[in-house]
């Protein structure tokens, strides 16, 4: 899954005893070599994440639905003339 500008991103730590780093992605960063992300994590600190197979999880952010035109009515019934 490809995470999009405002998604969260979970980041389970590789070493025993260090804890897991979450954080917003700020950035998508489509390059030759790969994906990475511009990301805010939760310390307030920033920093440019590649994510190596398994290592990242992305939670989607909660958007709202996409705004839809007024459904059509049928004109109303026009009472004939007599």
């Amino acid at each position: 899954m490809m995470g999009k500008v405002g998604d969260r991103i979970v980041v389970e730590s590789e070493s025993v005893g260090t804890p897991t780093r979450e954080g917003e992605i700020l950035e998508v960063i489509q390059g030759e070599v790969g994906l990475r992300y511009r990301v805010r994590w939760e310390g307030g600190t920033e920093s440019v994440f590649t994510p190596s197979g398994g290592a990242a999880r992305i939670i989607p952010a909660k958007r709202p639905p996409a705004k839809r035109p007024p459904a059509k009515r049928p004109p109303a019934k026009r009472p004939a003339k007599r």
